[in-house]
């Protein structure tokens, strides 16, 4: 491919952005590294960082550390978020209920479980998840959305001297893309494209596993400018690629990206390291453990290969043939003296061993909350839907831990997505509401979310945002519906609003049977 000449402030932007690039990939090789030993835990294969002494020794595997993620994982994926949007003021009620009929069409349209199935991935095993908040167009039939996307915690890098993403000099977004890609969305820039950065400047391929040949790296280069006039930073993008600045919304927008003024990224962090961003897992605190356990194994399989196979001692003075002794089909042997046979059997190993086996197993399922009460699985005889919900919320508190900051990161991303809806929707989006009970069909006119004040000024209108459960598991439904049975049984509540906050399948179709039939 051919060099085009950049014009003056390309060259400088693109040469900026390479430094910066640089820079932050140098700080992020033993992050990448650590990343690439966690997922190599999580699908036990973590005995391929050690060298092989015999090529027949055994090389157990006990996938405690998976059985724990998934335990955890399974948790969290039962208290996936949902936003509840309230209003500052009792007038903007009407437009509250409407964004937050909003805001879950556009995660409905955008897949959200699965993206945040991918974030709790992350966030367990990286120890650090990332949420991109963003508008696209062609959602909700091309009438466009707002959109919260999982992004993958190999292919970002922040700037590695700030706690804080949003203080940051820049952050990096890349993945690769193949040249035809490239010339179908950038045929203007596309036959000028080199291969330098792809080639020199790209992350390590353990990140990026893919033919390079036939792929270009692509980079989203988001960087921020003070304006000491409105005393405020301005976000910028710009895309990267071969040698070229392929487009920058300095050009369209020079005031920045986005209104809000910030990046369009959310940091999740398991467990928060001291002077970063990002955070440790699970697979940081319970490798050595994990690695200890399949040691153990390991030794306790090579003690019972040595045990089954006994050795026979021979000594020249015993006068018998090796060779012949080792024939079992023989009913007879001749030799000189038995006084110079001997059987030598391996001694078997303590019993503390095995003991030390099953505790440290035991450990690793009680520290990491994967134990029989957070499975559903009780003893004793207990049956009650309300006790074994009480044993699990005594028995989850690693997954609880995480949620609450699962839910302060997408409470934050949510505020952030109403800001986008507020910026770039310029459709009216019919949605479904409900007020006093009844469902109503309304229109969204991100017009409506700006206000007109004194002299004339306008003023976006801001919400209250809190997070809830989307959906309960099966032991905290019946918990529910057992609480609402014995308020009936006590006249409390009458029949048709205890079904009202019971939760069940088909308990729509029960509701309208009750009113229109009488029945209570």
């Amino acid at each position: 491919m051919n060099k085009t000449p950049k014009n003056e402030g390309e060259q400088l932007l693109y040469m900026q952005a390479r430094d910066l690039f640089l820079t932050f990939k140098n700080a992020y090789a033993n992050e990448w590294q650590r990343l690439e030993e966690c997922e190599r835990l999580y699908r036990a294969e973590h005995w391929s960082e050690v060298p092989l002494g015999d090529i027949n020794e055994p090389r157990p595997i006990t996938p405690i550390l998976q059985s724990t993620v998934e335990n955890v994982k399974a948790d969290l994926m039962d208290l996936m978020p949902e936003a509840i949007i309230r209003p500052e003021s009792g007038k903007d009620e009407r437009i509250a209920r409407i964004v937050e009929a909003v805001i879950a069409r556009n995660h409905d349209a955008a897949s959200y479980p699965i993206e945040y199935q991918k974030l709790v991935h992350d966030l367990l095993i990286g120890g650090y998840c990332i949420t991109e908040v963003g508008y696209d167009g062609s959602l909700n039939g091309g009438l466009g959305g707002a959109f919260l996307r999982h992004v993958d915690n190999r292919s970002i890098l922040f700037d590695p001297l700030a706690t804080d993403i949003q203080e940051g000099r820049a952050v990096f977004k890349f993945s690769l893309k193949s040249k035809q890609w490239l010339g179908e969305h950038f045929p203007d820039k596309a036959p000028f494209l080199t291969d330098d950065i792809a080639a020199s400047d790209a992350p390590e391929d353990e990140i990026l596993r893919c033919d390079r040949r036939d792929s270009m790296l692509l980079i989203e280069y988001w960087w921020r400018e003070y304006d000491s006039d409105t005393a405020r930073y301005a976000v910028h993008m710009a895309l990267l690629c071969g040698g070229q600045v392929l487009r920058c919304s300095k050009d369209e927008k020079p005031q920045g990206y986005f209104a809000h003024g910030q990046y369009p990224f959310v940091v999740t962090a398991m467990f928060p390291r001291k002077g970063s961003a990002l955070g440790f897992g699970l697979c940081d605190l319970f490798a050595p453990l994990q690695r200890y356990a399949d040691k153990l194994d390991q030794i306790v399989l090579k003690n019972a290969f040595m045990a089954s196979h006994n050795k026979l001692l021979v000594t020249e003075a015993s006068g018998f043939d090796t060779d012949d002794l080792r024939d079992w089909s023989k009913e007879v042997h001749r030799g000189e003296s038995l006084n110079g046979i001997t059987w030598f059997s391996t001694p078997p190993l303590p019993a503390y061993i095995l003991s030390y086996i099953q505790q440290m197993r035991e450990s690793i399922k009680e520290e990491s909350g994967a134990n029989d009460s957070s499975r559903g699985n009780t003893r004793q005889g207990v049956t009650a839907a309300s006790a074994i919900t009480a044993l699990q919320e005594a028995s989850t508190k690693r997954a609880r831990m995480a949620s609450v900051q699962l839910y302060e990161s997408y409470r934050q991303a949510v505020r952030m997505e109403i800001d986008v809806e507020r910026e770039f929707n310029f459709f009216l989006r019919p949605v479904t509401i409900t007020v006093d009970g009844q469902t109503q069909e309304a229109l969204f006119d991100s017009a409506e979310l700006v206000e007109e004040g004194v002299g004339g000024v306008e003023y976006p209108i801001e919400f209250y945002i809190s997070v809830k459960a989307a959906r309960q598991n099966r032991f905290a439904a019946a918990s529910q519906n057992e609480l609402m049975l014995k308020l009936v049984q006590v006249g409390a509540l009458a029949p048709s609003q205890a079904v009202e906050l019971m939760i069940f399948d088909g308990k729509e179709q029960v509701l309208k049977e009750m009113k229109t039939g009488g029945n209570q």
